[in-house]
């Protein structure tokens, strides 16, 4: 791969910064179809691509090791693109985070999983807490009840409250109306609080 050394006379936003010399050795290799060198990319970055997958999807960690997976094969499939702007691992955390929020827009466009005897709520408020509550019991109430919700209803929450996307955002990467994603979020909001309320 070519990663051109800036020139006197570049501006600044045409230098194109140059790789430590490990990693642009590696992507050579691996655009030779080195297999040793495949794999040596693939475990030098895969902690930190897990981790950040993990940390998005969490709680839905039945979905983290498809996701890498399809993570390491896009980079894979684009490495011969990648023009070396910024380092190996960065732009493979740029491909995990377009891959989390493609998990996201298919959960929401997949039918809605409810129940038939379902009926959509009014929208509830996210439940107070007591700031002399212990924060890591409460992230933890809030992952097993993620858990047992619905998997449409549970991507939406994540999708708007973790990822913080608006819920035109949302709309817009779903295909879905703005008005049906409010919809969905507020059957999962009140759904999210009956649990809340019991546990």
């Amino acid at each position: 791969m070519a990663l051109r050394e800036s020139q006197p006379g570049d501006s600044a936003q045409a230098a194109v910064p140059v790789l430590p010399d490990d990693e642009r050795q590696l992507v050579d290799a691996v655009l030779r179809r080195d297999r040793k060198a495949a794999a040596d990319f693939v475990a030098r970055y895969a902690d930190a691509v897990y981790g950040y997958v993990r940390h998005r999807l969490t709680p839905r960690l039945d979905r983290v090791d498809d996701v890498v997976q399809e993570v390491f094969l896009a980079a894979l499939a684009g490495l011969g693109s990648f023009r070396g702007t910024s380092p190996l691992a960065v732009w493979l955390i740029g491909i995990a985070r377009h891959k989390v929020e493609g998990f996201y827009r298919e959960q929401l466009r997949a039918p809605d999983s409810l129940a038939p005897d379902e009926e959509p709520g009014t929208p509830a408020e996210a439940p107070l807490l007591d700031d002399a509550i212990d924060r890591e019991r409460m992230q933890a109430k809030a992952q097993r009840i993620l858990q047992q919700l619905p998997e449409a209803y549970s991507a939406a929450l994540l999708w708007r409250y973790w990822e913080g996307r608006s819920a035109r955002e949302m709309a817009d990467a779903t295909g879905r109306t703005e008005k049906a994603v409010e919809r969905l979020l507020a059957r999962a909001r009140a759904r999210f609080r009956t649990l809340w309320e019991r546990q």
